[in-house]
């Protein structure tokens, strides 16, 4: 239940950060798309905490790109529902291979620092 809570916060200060890096003129906009999917990875590791971090990262990419690969379906529906707030931040704008990029290295960074930092905690507790 603990690592649910710790996913959940980290969950949390992603999509805080993410908000952040639209606003400020001279970040670019591609660490958005990083941290959209590192968001995405956090959200699955909510609702699958102890499943292997590999799985999660599969499962999270095969999220991300569903997400930009539907930016392709231009159905009136969409379109209006792309016009919200939510649509916006949840379905985006328009497909780009370049947010294909950010989202693998946004979860390659992810499995990578769970990695790290699980490996960093057991040898402490060790």
């Amino acid at each position: 239940m603990k690592s649910r809570i710790y996913y959940f916060i980290i969950f949390l200060s992603i999509i805080f950060l993410g908000i952040l890096s639209r606003k400020i003129s001279f970040i670019p906009l591609w660490i958005g798309d990083f941290l959209y999917a590192v968001m995405i990875y956090f959200l699955v590791r909510v609702f699958l905490p102890f499943k292997k971090a590999f799985l999660i990262a599969l499962i999270s990419l095969l999220i991300c790109y569903g997400i930009e690969f539907l930016q392709l379906y231009q159905a009136e529906w969409i379109i209006e529902l792309r016009k919200t707030l939510f649509g916006r931040y949840v379905l985006g704008q328009g497909f780009l291979w370049s947010d294909i990029l950010a989202y693998t290295f946004g979860i390659t960074v992810s499995l990578a620092a769970e990695k790290i930092i699980f490996k960093y905690l057991n040898q402490k507790s060790a």
